[in-house]
């Protein structure tokens, strides 16, 4: 495949996850893991990886540089993916066994946590057998595919007291944290609205990658693809080398960009505020304005979310423009500035507060200044951070800074606005029946 007193934390879950996660809380298990196994201070944790394409390669190389720069942490131990070049190279590369069968991997007792990096359908099927089986899982974003499966491994997580982070490695980045408690110290007030982007121009960009064109399900050797297992719960169809190399283009397999794009700006959004939240109205707005190819997904695409509490998230992208805008949260006193140069994956040494001097109150003065406040950010190497979170979350069965309940928020806002995209319609989510339903819920 291509390209990861418990009791105590889930009595409510409008607890904030980025909360939870500096609170220091643990996922203490009431019985052990089925194929698990007591992880002690100096023991290496054994990763499996499930997925080795490009992402997924990318992600063993920095687990095993992770490792290796911090010793007994954690090491590579089994490689899977259903092309049978990419097992082969993963196996030589990382000196691990390699199979086409994930059920393999899940099986291995010594194996402590996998890395889900599929396409998207693939997600919460791989996730939620690995918890099953008493594994951690460090999931690719997005979390998953569809709205049905965010309540599941909700439960998951819950249920078999698994560690699970999502791997939108933005969102250790220190310039969330930082936001988030400006915010908590009422430096702009009531929030109004949130705005972000993701644009790109380039070919790879627009997910044309390379075509392996002796590869197939009846490939010999490394160019076999076992693609009826690919296909897994998408519906079945002939084999399309375009589908499988470049399944971000595609429904079935993908959101386009919303999930592969938007997800690196929603998650750290859902950190800033006070507290991660479900949308209750999304729009999802856009076209293929450009790439007149085999497409399905927008090239273009916008999103627009309204929230219960009071404010809105509006965020845009295309496939065919590289030009971002600010990433930010405005306020009635005063707007936050995270990402000046809009990029949301690339490095910042500051936030910037610009108060709104129209609205001044002498108390707000008497505490902030009436003056711009830059905020130093300390920069980081967010992808071994948010490894370094995963292994230490194990270790601790604390929630990780990216968890379950800070990624569900994240992707329901996601595929609602893929969704409303899809059937021309605005949508709601009814929190309580977690429903979509294109009539706005009472009460």
């Amino acid at each position: 495949m291509l390209e990861g007193n418990r009791r105590e934390f889930f009595k409510a879950a409008a607890v904030t996850g980025a909360a939870l996660a500096a609170s220091g809380r643990v996922l203490a298990a009431d019985k052990p893991a089925r194929t698990g196994r007591v992880i002690g201070a100096n023991d290496r944790i054994n990763v499996a990886f499930i997925g080795v394409g490009g992402r997924g390669y990318y992600v063993a190389e920095r687990f095993r540089r992770y490792g290796e720069k911090h010793e007994n942490s954690c090491q590579l131990v089994a490689v899977c993916d259903v092309y049978q070049k990419r097992v082969t190279a993963a196996k030589e590369n990382f000196k691990v066994d390699g199979t086409l069968d994930y059920r393999e991997i899940l099986a291995r007792k010594d194996v402590d946590a996998v890395v889900v990096a599929t396409p998207d359908h693939w997600h919460a099927r791989v996730a939620l057998a690995a918890m099953e089986q008493g594994k951690d899982v460090y999931l690719e974003k997005p979390m998953c595919h569809t709205i049905e499966e965010v309540k599941q491994l909700r439960e998951a997580v819950k249920s078999k007291q698994r560690v699970m982070q999502v791997g939108s490695q933005t969102t250790s980045g220190d310039q969330w944290w930082k936001a988030r408690k400006a915010l908590a110290d009422g430096m702009i007030g009531p929030m109004i609205m949130s705005q972000g982007s993701y644009h790109r121009n380039s070919v790879e960009g627009e997910w044309n990658w390379k075509i392996d064109k002796e590869a197939g399900p009846d490939g010999k050797g490394d160019n076999y693809i076992d693609w009826k297992t690919w296909l897994g719960p998408a519906p079945k169809r002939a084999y399309n080398a375009d589908r499988f190399f470049r399944f971000r283009k595609y429904w079935d397999y993908s959101g386009g960009i919303a999930t592969d794009l938007f997800f690196h700006v929603m998650a750290p959004m859902n950190i800033c505020w006070p507290q991660p939240e479900f949308p209750r109205r999304v729009v999802g707005s856009g076209g293929i304005y450009e790439f007149k190819d085999e497409r399905e997904v927008p090239d273009t695409f916008h999103l627009v979310a309204e929230y219960k509490q009071g404010f809105s998230v509006v965020l845009s992208s295309s496939m065919a423009n590289s030009h971002h805008i600010p990433g930010l949260i405005r306020g009635y006193q005063g707007t936050l500035i995270m990402v000046d140069h809009g990029m949301f994956e690339a490095p910042t040494d500051h936030i910037t507060v610009l108060p709104e001097k129209e609205v001044m109150t002498p108390e707000y003065k008497a505490k902030f200044g009436e003056e711009p406040i830059v905020i130093k950010v300390d920069e980081n190497d967010m992808m071994m951070d948010h490894i370094g979170n995963f292994l230490d979350s194990i270790r601790s069965r604390q929630q990780p800074r990216l968890n379950v309940e800070v990624a569900a928020h994240a992707q329901v806002a996601i595929s609602m606005a893929v969704s409303s995209y899809q059937q021309g319609k605005v949508l709601y989510f009814d929190e309580k029946s977690f429903k979509v339903t294109d009539k706005a819920p009472k009460g």
